[in-house]
């Protein structure tokens, strides 16, 4: 199968199959358990776990359009890449600009969550903290975020562990948290599955990583699928676990819901073992974000959509260093101003139209370049646009401006050019 010649500096292909799992559950694993599963509870209450089954299924159709896409065209970019490729250049500069604009707002929120596990008094000191460290680590090259990552995802999966062990033995068990909340429509149920769509965007990483991955064809397809189905069993023992320790209302009121599950039961010593956990989750999450941003800005500057001086990539560690250090400090600048649930509904709705484009792009492939029914293709589409639609109103218009302004910028852009 011929691919695109990538034009410009290339990137290192240095990671195999157990790497790009790792990244891929790194940057799932936390995010929705530790952040999106409060206004989830907020906007469905019990229902919720409906919510979560809606926006595995969008989120699986996804993934089978982004493995076989990824293994097409096995660049640094993701979707932004194989909207340009599939659809045309103005599908693809959407979708990297609502990903480079929503996913920064992610980065935002994932490292104002680890202030708010780790010292609730000191929220946006910790998250600046946190962004400039990290981008230390993956300036240094992509097998040492990999590394990294395996740590992380290790000591997440333990303190979840925990966290469910502390849900159901910890005295406070009740199947009331389960029972439908009255007044609760399929509107809500919709919109708690956009917010907790969330959770799920991690795999992304995994091919916007796809010029550092070995044997993409190979690689891809079989990572993407593996990271989603362990996130997807974890997800649902954790929300199970919650609602039956502490109920809907008490999880929508947290700004750490797992902590308030342990803190409600007779296992309340071990809460600060979970606010731990729930900084380092939020750490891999905040990990892996940056490195996805990083290689989004990268390939568009590389088309030159973005200044090239974001196109450098690294003499030695071989990574998009200028990408890297001027994603960090967007970040930086959103923490300052940004409320942790605005971010999240802002980035939903932004990552939500990024996944259509990669739907849409799916669907016209050949017969010959297809692993997956179409049909998958459809349901993606038809569901990330539903979803969209359904998030809460200011998320809504925030994301219709950010994408109003990436269609202006093309526009003028194509206008200089042609002139």
């Amino acid at each position: 199968m011929q691919h695109d010649r990538v034009t410009g500096p290339s990137l290192a292909r240095r990671l195999g199959t157990g790497d790009a799992v790792v990244i891929g559950l790194g940057a799932m694993l936390g995010a929705g358990v530790f952040a999106a599963l409060a206004p989830a509870a907020a906007a469905a209450g019990s229902l919720l776990l409906v919510g979560l089954a809606i926006a595995a299924v969008v989120a699986t159709c996804n993934a089978l359009s982004s493995a076989q896409l990824a293994a097409l065209h096995p660049a640094a970019g993701g979707t932004y890449v194989y909207g340009r490729r599939q659809l045309g250049p103005f599908w693809g500069h959407l979708a990297g600009f609502g990903f480079v604009v929503g996913k920064t707002a992610s980065c935002a929120a994932m490292a104002l969550t680890v202030g708010a596990y780790a010292a609730p008094s000191f929220v946006r000191p910790l998250a600046i903290a946190a962004v400039l460290a990290l981008t230390a680590v993956n300036v240094r090259g992509v097998t040492r975020t990999a590394r990294l990552t395996r740590v992380l995802v290790v000591i997440v999966l333990l303190v979840l562990a925990l966290v469910v062990l502390a849900g159901l033995l910890g005295g406070t068990v009740s199947s009331t948290g389960l029972r439908a909340t009255g007044g609760v429509g399929s509107y809500d149920v919709l919109q708690s599955a956009g917010l907790l769509f969330f959770a799920f965007a991690g795999y992304a990483r995994i091919a916007t990583l796809g010029e550092e991955v070995r044997d993409p064809e190979r690689t891809i397809p079989r990572a993407i699928p593996l990271a989603l189905g362990v996130v997807l069993a974890v997800y649902a023992a954790v929300a199970v676990s919650a609602l039956l320790a502490v109920g809907p209302a008490a999880l929508a009121g947290s700004s750490a819901p797992l902590a308030t599950v342990v803190d409600a039961g007779s296992l309340s010593g071990v809460t600060p073992v979970v606010r731990i956990g729930g900084a380092v989750a939020a750490l891999g999450v905040l990990l892996s974000l940056l490195v996805g941003v990083s290689r989004t800005t990268f390939a568009m500057a590389r088309e030159g959509e973005l200044p090239r001086w974001l196109d450098a990539v690294h003499p030695v560690h071989r990574v998009p260093h200028h990408a890297e250090l001027a994603v960090a400090a967007m970040v930086v600048a959103l923490v300052l101003v940004v409320d942790l649930r605005g971010a999240i509904g802002f980035s939903s709705f932004a990552v939500l139209v990024y996944y259509a484009v990669t739907n849409a792009s799916a669907l016209t492939l050949r017969a010959d370049q297809r692993r997956y029914p179409p049909a998958a293709a459809v349901v993606g589409l038809l569901g990330c646009l539903l979803l969209a639609a359904t998030l809460p109103p200011v998320s809504v218009l925030a994301g219709v401006a950010v994408l109003a302004v990436g269609a202006v910028v093309y526009a003028v852009r194509s206008r200089g050019l042609a002139g």
